[in-house]
């Protein structure tokens, strides 16, 4: 089985990047495709190889914290691949950790694909193996206590507070102000009180993908 790739990204689109490795170009099924747009350097992505019957699909991602909470999520049943890749394109994975260890299910029915039925399924089947993987995602201090889902999760945030987050992370990647500034006001008009900061960045770096 493939666990990571590392080589460059030559095409995006909405749902996937495609990766050449030593000339050969892997389609992979990614979180935030466009989180790559601006990375003209080789990049390791942690790969979770999936095989079915009538194909080999290949889900790639940043982190190898985002890998293993992928796999943990499709031990949930109902929760398949395309399932589980949205709810990490929905939500940080410390937001979505910490919204299971709480049994915030207001949280994850916001997650796209997901209903109360499956939050209950994700809070019974995982709440208390995620931590046992490695994978509190610094959601515990330095007493022991969990911390507020409302520090980590995007969720619940109007866009006017969520877009000031948004756009550091998108100036970490090399956009400009100005690029920044033209990117927010093809947004704002179509943003939610609900929206996340992930959900806000995946828009914008469409837009900004597509100058």
């Amino acid at each position: 089985m493939i666990d990571f790739l590392r080589g460059r990204v030559v095409y995006l689109e909405s749902e996937y990047i495609v990766l050449d490795v030593r000339d050969t170009g892997y389609r992979v099924f990614t979180p935030n495709p466009y989180a790559f747009a601006k990375k003209d350097e080789p990049v390791t992505v942690y790969i979770h190889h999936n095989v079915r019957e009538d194909a080999i699909l290949l889900f790639g991602f940043e982190t190898r914290e985002e890998q293993t909470l992928f796999r943990k999520l499709l031990e949930v049943s109902g929760i398949g691949p395309r399932v589980a890749l949205g709810i990490l394109s929905g939500g940080r994975p410390d937001a979505v950790i910490a919204a299971i260890q709480q049994e915030n299910i207001s949280f994850l029915t916001k997650l796209p694909g997901i209903g109360k039925k499956t939050a209950q399924r994700m809070i019974l089947d995982l709440k208390d193996k995620l931590i046992g993987a490695g994978l509190d995602g610094g959601l515990l201090s330095a007493g022991g206590v969990a911390m507020d889902l409302s520090a980590h999760a995007g969720s619940g945030q109007g866009a006017g507070t969520a877009w000031p987050e948004a756009r550091e992370a998108l100036a970490a990647l090399g956009y400009t102000a100005a690029e920044l500034d033209k990117a927010w006001t093809g947004l704002q008009d179509g943003a939610t009180a609900e929206e996340s900061v992930d959900s806000l960045m995946k828009r914008a770096l469409q837009q900004l993908f597509k100058g």
